[in-house]
């Protein structure tokens, strides 16, 4: 967590020295890293696994566009706390009047119980049939794996880091094996990967949560924690290097969990839209996978999902804590926060279907989504803000324009499930 630990990795001074290039490149990592773990999370594996299964390639340019959109809105939330010192939630708090303080908080309160809901629900489904055993005590070891690996905090930001590395390099490899077992049609996901297409309401309604489920609220407000005081700047020169090369980790971390969503979707039209069409679950897929392409398929598709529903759920309390602490100015202790939000994964678990309630989930931070967007596209354009730093005018207007595109797509998804 920002600030979390005592671990402090500084610039090399002008002419004295210090790591450089690759080298630097990795010293500095970690904040895009951590974010980019939200980007492979269960939610992602519901709405693609739908997508795939029910339109095969076609929302294939749905999935590449949200995770270009998302470098670009996490570039500015990194950039925020880089150059001001605060996060997007403390900023929030400073910047804007307090009724819209106090909605932005709910807001963002409940884009966080929709994530985690989606994170701890997947991870414990993960557990529940790799190890079989029931889904609540699936749910039970995903919060005491997720306490555990979140106490590496006490011991600087970097074990932290470490061990989520690990997961999101889990969860890529497990789909490079999946598409190496089951081959995709290169052309058509190419294809299908810059031609837009969207066939009916149904479609709409996935490309909505595939946002939802990519460019994720909670994440705009943790990465600039993450970046904030993270490395002591002590020239402007410095300052402009870091944001150089937080950029940069940006496009590799995000970039490879672009890769990973895409090959997602690309395992489910290969494997499931012509012997399952519009399979939605979970675990209807994971017992389809077995007799179809056979164990070692089925069980890297859990560990897959497990890694993600385990690593997605430290973030997610991570995210949820700087939400607080940023809005209202406290927080609460992280085993409370993590108890707290596994009351509604545990009531989904008893009474609803897993994958709807973790579909429903992706679009209801799409509908969120719009609010920490324009604050980032307003607060980064304000010079008392971000002083020579502030965003051109050319930036702010496609950062508006695309936080004006996702509110039409909310408004037309709306407008379908009221009609």
């Amino acid at each position: 967590m920002a600030g979390g630990g005592t671990e402090r990795i500084g610039f090399a001074a002008p002419g004295h020295g210090g790591p450089r290039g690759w080298r630097a490149f990795l010293s500095y990592a970690g904040p895009a890293l951590v974010a980019s773990v939200a980007y492979m999370d269960p939610g992602n594996f519901a709405t693609n696994l739908q997508a795939g299964s029910t339109y095969g390639y076609q929302l294939l340019w749905v999935v590449l566009s949200a995770s270009v959109l998302a470098m670009f809105f996490q570039s500015m939330s990194a950039k925020l706390g880089i150059v001001t010192g605060r996060n997007l939630a403390q900023l929030c708090r400073q910047e804007f009047k307090r009724p819209v303080v106090i909605v932005m908080w709910m807001a963002a309160e409940i884009a966080a119980i929709a994530t985690d809901l989606a994170e701890f629900l997947g991870g414990a489904l993960g557990v529940s049939l790799l190890l079989h055993v029931s889904l609540v005590w699936g749910m039970g070891a995903v919060g005491l794996l997720t306490l555990l690996i979140l106490a590496l905090d006490k011991h600087g930001f970097r074990p932290l880091e470490l061990v989520i590395a690990g997961l999101v390099a889990i969860i890529g490899l497990s789909y490079l094996c999946e598409l190496v077992i089951v081959p995709p049609d290169w052309h058509a996901a190419l294809f299908h990967s810059v031609v837009p297409e969207l066939q009916d309401g149904q479609a709409i309604t996935l490309a909505v949560g595939i946002i939802g489920a990519t460019i994720m609220p909670h994440t705009l407000y943790l990465h600039s924690g993450l970046t904030q005081n993270r490395t002591p700047v002590r020239t402007e020169r410095e300052r402009r290097k870091l944001l150089r090369f937080s950029n940069r980790e940006i496009v590799v971390a995000l970039g490879l969990a672009a890769l990973v969503n895409l090959a997602m979707v690309m395992m489910s039209a290969s494997a499931f839209s012509k012997s399952a069409p519009g399979l939605a679950d979970i675990g209807d897929a994971y017992r389809t996978l077995i007799p179809a392409l056979g164990e070692t398929a089925a069980g890297v598709f859990l560990v897959s999902l497990m890694a993600s529903g385990i690593s997605s759920s430290v973030v997610g309390t991570m995210a949820g804590q700087v939400i607080m602490q940023g809005f209202i100015g406290f927080g609460v202790p992280v085993w409370l926060r993590r108890l707290i939000t596994m009351v509604p994964a545990f009531a989904v678990a008893l009474c609803c279907n897993t994958t709807k309630a973790m579909i429903l989930s992706q679009v209801v931070l799409s509908f969120v989504l719009p609010l920490p967007m324009i604050a980032l596209v307003v607060l980064s354009a304000r010079k008392s803000v971000m002083g020579e730093y502030v965003q051109t005018k050319i930036t702010s207007r496609m950062a508006a324009a695309a936080t004006l595109l996702i509110l039409l797509l909310n408004i037309v998804l709306l407008s379908q499930l009221l009609g």
